[in-house]
């Protein structure tokens, strides 16, 4: 493992024998994504084809006009306002799992409920759309399918979108491109293509029946799924009494849809699938998890929990958390510096020569890979425990190492969500999903391994359970054993 063999900083050969920089050294990652930010961007160059000028599209001025807009959408007072919507997804979710078990324990792909609840989520509390009823065995809705397959599409085409395609920008613009794409006979290419288009017409489509609901008045708006809390209507009543300056385009409000859908479907299902994995082997987690929302609704008349009494919950968000750190959904990140640099190391390591460095220089265009697994898995930061799954380690002091780090992701102590002016902007958002599904499930319902069925997580993008063995390996999938939880 390259950690293990030349520390937290190394020097690797990319493609056609390009250098670049691999790290997760917390000086070296505080100084690429916070103190010197600007001079090291996201190694996406194909993010304005597929979600337009979206925030993971956006670079320099324009992102910056852009988070300050999108933050405040993103405050602790909207996500108080949304507890209703997300209560009411996670009824849908409850129902449909009840209907499925109450003659007896039942095994249930809960990967793909997960992602359908994620989807819905963000559909109803992003937009005031539903996407999902959430009833029948395989959703109807098109869209399901379509942000589904997004993910393994792209993955299809790594070499063409990491590689060949900034060679082509240098020399074509983007019309030539697209015609070119259009013409050539790739269907991996096609498919992408008209997965990015009908997402492109559907957020379109949504856009415009939300602007004709504000030009009808408050009432039209109220009258929506989102009640006119959903994070679309909240950012469009921003974005209309902004200062002209801060305004946002309308095609840069439409890239928001299609990029949150893509930055948080895929990542939370896989957190959300991850935990209920680790429920079903560690059974006495499962258990006190259960124990402490049983109590907290007894506590509070049975009624539902409010957003502050939810993320109170001590064990539920040391679960959470826990998991977040070993088994972040995402692995690493990439930048590439604009221009040369030194960045400097916490700790030193030994150039070719042998000598010791405690800054390293990169040259203009140097990709630098940041990995965040390791960077959370950090034994001279959390420990020799370190890969062990323990919650309780959230419940008292972290160990100073950790909290003098000054290691820079935005939650935590963690890299899970990034850090610095592109770190996630809604990982409260997030959290809050985890929350309110996990407790609803653990409360209502008890989950097990399949005895004759081993669970592998594979790596691909976003990490995502598989069955190992069968004629179906490598199809993400998660079978558990469901049953109705015992009361008390």
């Amino acid at each position: 493992m390259l950690a293990t063999e030349y520390g937290p900083t190394a020097q690797i050969t990319g493609f056609l024998g390009r250098k670049q920089l691999y790290t997760f050294d917390p000086k070296a990652m505080h100084h690429i994504l916070v103190k010197d930010g600007a001079l090291f961007q996201p190694h996406r160059i194909d993010g304005p084809l597929l979600f337009g000028k979206g925030l993971l599209s956006t670079i320099g001025e324009q992102h910056r006009k852009q988070r300050k807009m999108l933050n405040p959408v993103f405050s602790i007072a909207h996500m108080r306002s949304m507890m209703p919507i997300f209560n009411n997804v996670v009824d849908q979710l409850r129902n449909a799992l009840t209907e499925r078990v109450q003659n007896g324990a039942r095994e249930i792909d809960l990967l793909g409920w997960m992602a359908r609840t994620a989807l819905e989520l963000i559909g109803q509390s992003g937009f005031g759309y539903s996407f999902d009823n959430m009833v029948d065995d395989v959703p109807r809705h098109e869209y399901s399918i379509v942000i589904k397959d997004l993910a393994p599409a792209l993955a299809r085409l790594a070499f063409a979108r990491f590689y060949l395609l900034p060679l082509a920008l240098k020399i074509l613009p983007t019309y030539a491109l697209t015609f070119i794409m259009n013409i050539t006979p790739w269907k991996s290419l096609h498919d992408v293509r008209d997965m990015v288009n009908y997402m492109h017409e559907l957020s379109v489509e949504v856009y415009e029946e939300k602007k004709c609901a504000f030009e009808e008045g408050d009432e039209a708006v109220v009258k929506q799924i989102g009640k006119g809390k959903d994070l679309l209507s909240i950012m469009m009543k921003e974005n209309r009494k902004a200062d002209s300056e801060d305004k946002l385009e309308e095609a840069e409000i439409i890239a928001q849809m299609s990029t949150f859908i893509f930055a948080a479907m895929d990542t939370t299902s896989s957190g959300l699938s991850r935990i209920l994995h680790l429920l079903t082997l560690h059974p006495e987690v499962q258990d006190k998890m259960r124990d402490e929302l049983i109590a907290a609704r007894r506590e509070h008349q049975g009624s539902q929990l409010s957003y502050d009494e939810l993320v109170g919950l001590p064990y539920l968000d040391a679960v959470c958390r826990e998991t977040l750190r070993l088994y972040a959904p995402v692995s690493s990140l990439l930048r590439k510096s604009t221009e040369d640099a030194i960045v400097p190391l916490s700790r030193p390591v030994r150039d070719a020569d042998g000598n010791e460095v405690t800054e390293i220089f990169l040259p203009k265009a140097t990709t630098v890979m940041i990995s965040i697994m390791n960077a959370n898995r950090d034994p001279k930061l959390w420990g020799p425990d370190v890969l062990e799954w323990k919650p309780e380690r959230w419940l008292s002091p972290l160990p100073e190492a950790i909290m003098n780090s000054k290691m820079p992701g935005v939650y935590s102590h963690l890299m899970t969500f990034n850090g610095g002016s592109r770190s996630c902007i809604g990982f409260k958002f997030s959290q809050l999903e985890m929350k309110v599904v996990i407790a609803m499930l653990v409360e209502n319902f008890k989950f097990s391994t399949p005895q004759n069925k081993e669970i592998f997580w594979q790596m691909s993008g976003i990490a995502s359970p598989v069955v190992v063995g069968g004629g179906n390996f490598g199809h993400p999938q998660l079978p558990l054993i469901v049953e109705l939880a015992k009361g008390d």
